[in-house]
């Protein structure tokens, strides 16, 4: 009599589960799953140590059977667990065969699905189909490839807005808002996905309104060359809701990028500033050359001369006294955008401060050649005149082309080539000795130079812990670097601390 019960138990299990896996739309495995999953933990809770409990379900007749597992791991374990775990010498007691990385197992009588509690179950069953449900969902919108969700304000939670579109849910943030806005429940919403976590226990895809890929989706919807790729949006940068820039490329001759974008009087970037809560939209051509990119993205202002330094990534630009507070723009926004759409720093400067600056540089270069070349104060004007500016370019540039200056004779010439490059000899080997005991991973950091790190190593900085552990102003005053290259430093010098907290959260 008790088997024909358990039959008729068994089969009541297999309705449950097909019914379920209908009413959720979800594979009917994953409702035998959260089954064998409530099994599991009810058969663990008869126990006093915390083993480990196999569940497997016949699919057809709902039958199952109970596993106690064990797994095979070396004999120096770190974590070693006696209720889930043999050495390798106790698997082979029980199975001359096993190996590392086998998993044991041995039947455990069955408890009885009557004697669970129900209403646990259910919580298992149902939160293991609201996963599979979320997962399925979420793999939908990831297979269509979209990078924009529109959608409705179903609710708000602590400030963030989470939007439903159709059956997916997605958080948006209201440090990724755009500022001033205020969005209800009810109100029609689109933004770009930033991020997508799938540990989440909420929604699992994270908004952005104010993200500079969110403006360059927002022309792609508008603009139909974009999307044909006769046009291309290089860059975007933003100040949420106020003002942005984009630059934009095409390589067919017959289209005007900046004016396919702003369209027929202004209708394509007007469309866009009305999503983006009236922020205005500069259009800049894009260049691969980067003084013209520069210049470009500073308009309105006009540029009267810009000099580019490759070494530091940045630019001097000299606009005149009427353009400077237009290059500057409100609480220097313009130069912000502009220097975050080219990537380059940009220094701004009238001409007057231009020229003091370039005194100021001659000076300290022609002290540099008469105290390193041993020369006089002429010699080291004509070097400036003729383009030199460091000791390396005067130790290795072609001969041919100081041959052609006209105050230096062939032996002057190889005296100075020579001098030059017994002066660059004498900085590496007292560069040597500056950097001796200096962890050679802290001289890997970005941003670090062998300059640099003597510095650090005179003031008792030898590691990356050492430099780790300094304040913003503590470090500028060793090196003289600027706040911001100070920070970045700092925070390089800190990563592999947060390397070894998420290495350890892993494990």
């Amino acid at each position: 009599m008790a088997a024909t019960n358990q039959s008729a138990g068994n089969r009541e299990l297999v309705l449950l589960a097909d019914a379920l896996a209908r009413e959720k739309s979800v594979n009917r495995d994953v409702v035998f799953g959260a089954l064998e999953l409530a099994l599991a933990s009810a058969t663990k809770k008869k126990y006093s140590e915390d083993i480990d409990v196999r569940v497997a379900m016949d699919r057809n007749t709902g039958a199952y059977e109970t596993f106690r597992r064990w797994r095979v791991v070396p004999d120096d374990e770190p974590d070693y667990n006696t209720a889930q775990m043999y050495c390798l010498e106790e698997a082979q007691d029980r199975k001359p065969d096993a190996k590392l990385g086998d998993v044991l197992e041995a039947p455990l009588p069955n408890v009885e699905f009557g004697r669970i509690g129900a209403q646990t179950a259910k919580q298992v069953i149902l939160q293991r189909i609201r996963d599979a449900e979320r997962e399925q969902i979420l793999n939908d919108f990831l297979s269509r490839g979209d990078e924009l969700v529109t959608g409705t304000v179903k609710r708000m939670e602590r400030g963030n807005a989470i939007v439903e579109s159709g059956r997916l849910e997605a958080q948006l943030p209201r440090e990724y808002m755009i500022p001033k806005e205020n969005l209800r429940v009810g109100d029609r919403v689109r933004a770009w996905v930033a991020k997508i976590d799938r540990g989440a226990r909420g929604p699992q895809l994270i908004l952005s309104r104010t993200a500079p890929q969110f403006i360059m989706k927002l022309f792609e919807l508008e603009v139909p060359e974009i999307e044909e790729k006769l046009l291309e949006i290089k860059s975007a940068a933003r100040d949420p809701g106020i003002r942005a820039k984009i630059a934009v490329h095409t390589n067919d001759r017959r289209i005007d990028p900046i004016g396919t974008c702003v369209g027929m009087r202004g209708s394509r970037v007007q469309a866009v500033t009305q999503e983006l809560a009236g922020e205005r939209v500069d259009i800049v051509l894009w260049s691969a050359d980067p003084a013209t990119f520069v210049i470009g993205a500073l308009a309105p202002a006009e540029v009267s001369s810009i000099l580019v330094d490759e070494e530091k990534h940045a630019m001097d630009v000299v606009v005149d006294e009427e353009n400077l507070a237009i290059a500057i723009g409100r609480s220097g926004q313009n130069v912000r955008l502009a220097s975050e759409l080219t990537g380059w720093t940009i220094n701004l400067m009238t001409q007057e401060e231009s020229t003091k600056k370039q005194q100021e540089e001659s000076s300290r270069t022609k002290q540099l050649f008469m105290e390193k070349l041993d020369v006089d104060e002429e010699v080291a004007e004509i070097l400036i005149q003729e383009g030199f500016s460091t000791l390396e370019e005067v130790a290795y540039v072609p001969i041919s082309e100081m041959n052609e200056i006209d105050a230096f004779d062939e032996n002057t010439v190889n005296e100075l080539r020579s001098r030059a490059r017994n002066a660059l000899l004498v900085q590496a080997i007292a560069s040597e000795e500056s950097l001796e005991g200096v962890d050679p991973l802290m001289l890997q950091l970005e941003g670090m130079d062998p300059q640099l790190a003597g510095k650090l190593a005179k003031g008792g900085v030898k590691t990356r812990d050492d430099l780790a552990d300094l304040a913003v102003d503590e470090l500028g005053e060793l090196t003289g670097l600027d706040e911001e290259r100070a920070k970045k430093l700092i925070m390089a010098a800190r990563a592999h601390w947060f390397e070894a907290e998420q290495g350890k959260e892993a494990a």
